[in-house]
């Protein structure tokens, strides 16, 4: 048994000269014991530790892997050397093994490596510096809580970006303290040895509030790239809830304004609602689709007619349903006696999301993020329209409408009351009547699904 002892957790040069060594020698990972400060006396009876030589055979390893491994070892996992020990040795026999994403091992190490990168970017992002006062003038104070060893790692950056600063960046682990000249360490430290504030945060502050734009905020992706755990250390984001409240209120009120002012303003909401919707970036499907496929109709219509989201052709045209599935739905509602001019027709999704073969764009399901991402849209348009009824066709436009899933068979043909006083109703997307093989069952489903549209009509006449 052979025993590594590296001078600390984030000690990548001490276990790559190590890993050399051994892997040379042809030492097996199972025969390797790699100890650290984190170790504390967990393997004292282990043999001394290894003398670090040259190795006599030159090693052969891709540079995917010694970019991987430099960031893998500075995770907090305790078995990080030895797993990278395990794929140096693999490596030997199998030199394409990092195109196996789906090796276990190869796939733990590259979700570690991501781990370390995601804390890395958290630092430089997340990390905000108080102004104090100490016997040689200025220096300025932040507090961090890496999640990984990633304090050593990241001290280039900061010295690159704040050159001209006296600083120290206090963490649990360790301290860095820039001078103008020399990086030292120091021992680590606690929340309280930072200073809380400074004079600066308040005018930052005003400045974060004036700028905030509830438009562009999407809440579940802020939490995920920015965690909770970041927001005592930014002034910022304390604001955030109240802002987004207080702009939530600002925007019904105005839009309700709007609808009451002489000769009303809903139009002129609605296109400025259009206008900022063809910009949306809530969600990557804007990365793909050619345009943002907004509603239309009349502002004041009574009913409103959801869709899952464009297809090609609406994609194409920048129209809500005219590709075959809305002339399946023209038809429909001709049948049932709605007029299609005086109803407002949107989707769901505002963004077509598809799959390519060959030169065709096929129709795939937005997934939950998706329709959540672009509810926001839904919601400000029902705060223009107002309709009284609601027709969501297919599952995607009912989950939407209502916020939850729905079960389609269920909830079918009744009305269900809605948050803000209007009506919804449940039916299948025309696209379910162009799927289906058998003429004679799509004829029977076309007629019921007119009958689905009559209901909903006959609630707007009741």
């Amino acid at each position: 048994m052979r025993t590594v002892t590296l001078s600390g957790p984030d000690d990548v040069a001490g276990w790559r000269d190590a890993a050399r060594t051994l892997a040379a020698q042809g030492v097996a990972p199972g025969a390797v014991i790699w100890q650290t400060g984190e170790s504390g006396d967990l393997f004292a009876a282990a043999p001394a530790s290894i003398a670090i030589a040259e190795p006599s055979a030159r090693l052969r390893v891709p540079r995917a892997f010694i970019d991987l491994a430099g960031a893998a070892l500075l995770h907090r996992d305790p078995e990080r050397f030895a797993l990278l020990y395990a794929a140096l040795c693999r490596l030997q026999a199998h030199p394409r093994l990092l195109d196996d994403e789906a090796d276990p091992l190869i796939a733990r190490i590259a979700t570690m490596a991501k781990a370390v990168r995601r804390d890395i970017h958290k630092m430089r992002a997340f990390l905000r510096f108080r102004e104090t006062h100490d016997d040689d003038g200025l220096r300025y104070i932040a507090w961090f809580e890496p999640e990984h060893h990633i304090v050593r790692a990241n001290a280039g950056f900061f010295v690159d970006r704040f050159a001209a600063m006296r600083w120290s960046i206090l963490t649990p682990e360790l301290s860095l303290h820039w001078d103008g000249e020399t990086v030292r360490e120091g021992p680590g430290a606690t929340r309280g040895d930072a200073p809380a504030d400074d004079a600066i945060e308040a005018v930052w502050q005003t400045y974060y509030a004036s700028i905030f734009n509830p438009a562009r905020i999407k809440i579940g992706a802020m939490l995920k790239e920015m965690p909770k755990r970041y927001w005592k250390n930014m002034p910022e984001t304390a604001l955030v809830p109240s802002l987004i409240a207080d702009a939530q209120a600002r925007e019904r009120r105005m839009i309700d304004t709007a609808r009451t002012q002489r000769g009303g303003n809903a139009e002129a909401a609605w296109h400025a609602l259009r206008e900022e919707a063809a910009g949306c970036t809530r969600c990557p499907l804007y990365k793909n689709a050619t345009q943002t496929v907004f509603g239309e109709g009349p502002t004041s219509a009574a009913m409103m007619l959801v869709g899952e989201q464009p297809g090609d052709q609406e994609d194409l045209a920048g129209r809500a349903f005219v590709g075959p599935a809305g002339q399946m739905l023209d038809r429909a509602l001709a049948d049932a006696g709605v007029d299609r001019a005086q109803a407002y027709v949107t989707n769901a999704v505002k963004h077509f999301k598809f799959e390519r073969r060959g030169k065709r764009r096929i129709h795939s399901k937005p997934n939950a993020g998706e329709i959540e991402a672009c509810r926001w849209w839904y919601e400000q348009e029902r705060l223009v329209v107002k309709p009284q009824v609601t027709v969501a066709l297919g599952a995607t436009a009912a989950r939407s409408v209502f916020g939850r899933p729905m079960t389609i068979g269920r909830e079918r043909g009744a009305a269900h009351e809605l948050p803000d006083g209007g009506t919804g109703w449940v039916t299948v997307h025309p696209s379910y009547l162009l799927r289906l093989p058998d003429k004679a069952k799509a004829a029977e489903e076309f007629e019921r699904f007119v009958e689905d549209l009559r209901g909903a009509a006959a609630l707007l006449r009741r």
